[in-house]
């Protein structure tokens, strides 16, 4: 009699539920297409923030493969100097005080 009381219950639970998720019950809450889409827009989200945290960190330790020219550091002020010396904009004199000054920073 007991066995019998809980099949019962099983197939009353199954009824109200839509028996398994397999075929076609409740799982996202009915509604298979938004809860699929919804399931890819959530991995999408979760792949892009793994790869953006990837590539800030990498760029935090390896200094994201920029040399100083890049980063307005010293060597690119001495080519703006070595430019301007070039075409005669300023003379010998000023052209070693500041090749001094920029290499003494």
């Amino acid at each position: 009699m007991l066995n019998l009381d809980a099949s019962q219950g099983l197939a009353k639970i199954q009824a109200q539920y839509g028996g398994h998720m397999h075929d076609g019950g409740y799982m996202f809450g009915g509604y298979w297409g938004l809860g699929a889409v919804i399931h890819v827009i959530v991995w999408v989200l979760i792949l892009a923030a793994i790869v953006g945290v990837t590539l800030l960190l990498a760029r935090s330790f390896g200094g994201g493969g920029r040399g100083d020219e890049e980063r307005g550091g010293p060597s690119s002020a001495l080519d703006q100097l070595n430019e301007r010396y070039a075409r005669g904009e300023i003379d010998r004199e000023e052209y070693l005080q500041r090749k001094k000054d920029i290499l003494e920073r």
